[in-house]
């Protein structure tokens, strides 16, 4: 009998604090939304209808997939283009037109009067007025508040351009490869609920091993590990870690970059519509990763605890010894 339901509602109602409503659109605490910053900004349609334009593959004339406008979509984009003519605070530095939602990068070069919530309001008010203006047929309507997350860092704005470009072929890949990127429950590990993404049968691989190395290593006997541990992944191994030590970080990128199989374990859950990004993201359309995560999503920053370690430690001398269930 398969009890992976009532053994996640069990811990759902043990561990009521860790239990937060997966949400993308909360506003980060104490920060200033009128003041000088840059934003990567994320609207959906409501119900997430492909009305904005149409994913096409890659073409003779087009090396990569991109998205083809629709009426709809070109009024998006003029409304979005209109943006600084209204709020000559802020400066236009991406955009990405999708079928369902858009991204925006957004750098607020001096105070706005109001809160970004304001400026992100009259946008969604400038594309219902785009559509008049042109004469174009259909309603647009669109979900409730946004998405933002902040530049934190140098090399940021950059990975976010990117991210924005990439994004056709982001989605062409996940249409072409769904299983990889469903996230998949019903799955216990020892006696643990969790969920998947990324190639499942990874975990049939007759050779998984646990990846498990000691803080207190030199530099030196991290590298004996990684030669080690490598040499094994090299002969089909498949290797097993939440990458929480140096060490375990260092055999498990080295394992990435050389383009073996791994499975990793992560303290945070998969919100709704999440996907692996960067690298990751190749790596699951090549099923080569499986992520796996025991706990819920969380929006917020939090510090791994020591009970923590050691379940995640416990899950991957699980996985390795293939004491798991698939539902």
């Amino acid at each position: 009998m398969d009890n992976s339901n009532e053994l996640r509602k069990r811990w759902i109602k043990a561990h009521p604090e860790l239990v937060v409503k997966p949400s993308m659109k909360r506003r980060k605490v104490g920060h200033d939304y009128s003041g000088v910053a840059i934003y990567l900004v994320t609207l959906c349609v409501e119900g997430r209808r492909p009305i904005l334009g149409t994913l096409c593959g890659p073409d003779d004339n087009h090396r990569l997939p991109w998205v083809s406008p629709s009426q709809l979509g070109l009024a998006v984009k003029r409304a979005w283009r209109e943006l600084p003519l209204y709020h000559p605070q802020v400066k236009l530095l991406g955009f990405q037109l999708m079928p369902d939602h858009v991204h925006g990068i957004i750098y607020v070069m001096k105070p706005l009067p109001q809160h970004l919530g304001r400026l992100i309001q009259g946008f969604k008010k400038g594309c219902r007025d785009a559509i008049r203006q042109m004469g174009v047929e259909g309603e647009l309507s669109w979900e409730e508040g946004y998405n933002d997350r902040i530049l934190q860092g140098p090399g940021q704005l950059g990975r976010w351009i990117k991210y924005l470009m990439d994004n056709p072929r982001r989605l062409w890949v996940k249409h072409n490869h769904p299983k990889l990127f469903h996230q998949q429950v019903g799955i216990v590990i020892g006696s643990t609920p969790v969920t998947i993404m990324g190639n499942r049968f990874l975990l049939d691989y007759p050779n998984k091993v646990a990846v498990k190395c000691s803080r207190r290593l030199t530099d030196a006997e991290i590298d004996d590990e990684c030669k080690r541990l490598l040499s094994m992944a090299s002969q089909g191994a498949v290797l097993v870690s939440p990458c929480i030590s140096p060490g375990e970080k260092e055999v498990m990128g080295r394992a990435f970059e050389a383009g073996y199989p791994i499975i990793l374990l992560l303290e945070n859950g998969f919100s709704p519509y999440q996907k692996p990004s960067g690298r990751q993201f190749d790596a699951c359309s090549e099923g080569r990763l499986l992520l796996v995560a025991p706990w819920p999503h969380h929006d917020d920053y939090r510090k791994i605890t020591r009970a923590q370690c050691e379940a995640l430690n416990a899950l991957s001398r699980d996985i390795s010894n293939g004491n798991f269930h698939l539902g």
